[in-house]
């Protein structure tokens, strides 16, 4: 037991500016991992995150006189938004040093409680050597997002509120890691009151400063972090983060993008709040450590730490959250160029829904589709993929390739200079359970489909583009076809954006 921190956590001065928030029941994720889940909803402080507590603690106990000359700090965006709230309130001057990587979101609210915002750097540690310098320039004091006794102790509070507020059977804490400030607070004040209830670390695979370290014995430094999880992205933990983390935590698991997506929508779904990647760490920590538990019933608290989304982003965790749910499955697959066969993998894939369909025609034997999807788990993953191969069709698994994801989903097409007699159409059908693979059948068997690009959009309707080859002669036909179809539909092939990219 660390009395120091203890007696500093009951005696933090957090709550003139801070909220106690609630615990709040996770109904749905409670009810699939079969674990009773609790989020501790730091993402409804004033500033949207807990930064605010560890940030005030610390300068309500500096001298006026001190105040009154400024303060400084280095901060991807919460740590600097707690200090510019802190500044306010207590009448100090704040100049905030942040990544130039830093969201949008982040620093237009710094600047909001009238701090000086200078952005310099691509990461923390480069943002912090420039806001060190400073400091000894200026002669100010540097307000340190993590590595310091009331910084840590103003985070503690976050565990003794846990422990006040918690409903039942308490068997685990979640809580994400950057510098460890957050943690080395919580896992401190829990483990001076309760030895039973263990406490959790979560880092991204792409910002483990903290188990590195941990296995190294050592504090190891980051020579690149990744920063999705922008708020968790530092090289080097804290000092006395890490003495303590080494001392009260009692494992650290590590998550992955997809994974943190995953939990954002998770986190949605039981909410309707929307969090950043880093607020989202608990809840993708506490799911990979549920599915390696023998027993059900156990309970179990992530900390959700921040909601400062940048609008924006929410396009690719959009794309990503079924991937790390392992509800869609990415593969590419090779089929015969032919009337039909794109009606006929939909038929093999079965009635699993189609979340993505790109091709465009290169060769007069085979085409080669990039398809999106939907299963239940990843041992499905892999039925699906030995299904398409029993059935003789070359497939890839892409579900974890980086540069599928993210780049050549968006690329598959280009121009097709054989595709003779090609006509572009927008199609709109009612998006339910074997909506496509009908639209296929009606439409693929007569003419050959030169272009495909479908995506599903969680809407009401699905949209395809769709290129056919139709000779003049068999026009009539055509108009016919698309009449008796009775889809909307949209003839794009005059389109200048047709012309300029696909022709």
């Amino acid at each position: 037991m660390d009395s120091k921190y203890l007696q500093r956590i009951l005696l933090a001065r957090v709550y003139d500016v801070a909220y106690d928030t609630p615990l709040d029941y996770a109904a749905n994720l409670s009810r699939r991992l079969k674990h009773d889940v609790w989020l501790k909803r730091e993402d409804q402080q004033p500033i949207f995150s807990f930064k605010i507590r560890g940030a005030y603690n610390k300068m309500s106990r500096i001298s006026p006189s001190v105040l009154k000359r400024g303060v400084v700090a280095a901060s991807a965006g919460n740590h600097a938004q707690g200090v510019a709230l802190a500044g306010k309130t207590l009448g100090c001057p704040v100049t905030i040093f942040m990544p130039i990587t830093s969201p949008e979101i982040k620093v237009k609210s710094v600047k909001s409680f009238g701090a000086k915002v200078k952005l310099i750097g691509d990461s923390y540690a480069e943002a912090f050597a420039a806001a060190d310098a400073y400091r000894k320039r200026k002669n100010l004091r540097l307000i340190s997002p993590y590595d310091d006794a009331d910084i840590i102790a103003g985070n503690g509070t976050i565990g003794l509120e846990i422990m006040r507020s918690a409903k039942g059977k308490l068997d685990a804490i979640f809580v994400p890691v950057g510098g460890g400030g957050l943690i080395a607070g919580i896992a401190t004040y829990v483990k001076s009151v309760s030895n039973n209830v263990k406490v959790i670390g979560v880092e991204p695979m792409d910002s483990d400063a903290m188990t590195r370290s941990l296995n190294a014995g050592r504090r190891i430094a980051l020579k690149e972090v990744g920063i999705f999880a922008d708020g968790v992205a530092v090289k080097l933990v804290g000092k006395e983060c890490f003495r303590l983390v080494q001392k009260y935590v009692d494992d650290i698991v590590q998550v992955d993008t997809d994974e943190t997506c995953a939990a954002i929508k998770d986190i949605f779904e039981d909410t309707r709040t929307i969090v950043e990647p880093s607020g989202a760490l608990a809840v993708a920590g506490l799911k990979k450590y549920c599915s390696n538990l023998n027993r059900n019933g156990k309970g179990l608290v992530a900390v959700n730490t921040g909601a400062n989304m940048n609008f924006d982003r929410l396009r690719h965790v959009s794309e990503r959250a079924e991937i790390g749910e392992r509800r869609e499955a990415i593969i590419a697959v090779t089929i015969p160029e032919r009337p039909g066969s794109f009606a006929q993998f939909c038929a093999t894939i079965g009635d699993r829904g189609i979340t993505e369909f790109n091709y465009r025609f290169a060769d007069e034997s085979q085409a080669h589709v990039y398809c999106g999807v939907q299963i239940s788990s990843r041992e499905e993953g892999t039925r699906l993929i030995a299904t398409l191969k029993r059935n003789d069709y070359p497939v890839l698994d892409l579900t974890d390739n980086e540069m599928a994801k993210i780049h050549v989903r968006h690329m598959v097409g280009g121009r097709a200079p054989n595709a003779a007699n090609e006509l572009v159409y927008r199609f709109e059908f009612p998006e339910r359970p074997g909506a496509l693979l009908e639209f296929l059948e009606r439409i693929g068997h007569s003419w050959n489909i030169s272009m495909f690009h479908y995506r599903n959009h969680g809407t009401d309707f699905g949209r395809v583009l769709c290129g056919i080859q139709v000779p003049p002669e068999e026009m009539p036909q055509f108009q016919l076809f698309l009449k008796e179809l009775g889809f909307t539909h949209v003839n794009e092939t005059e389109n200048p954006v047709y012309k300029m990219f696909l022709t």
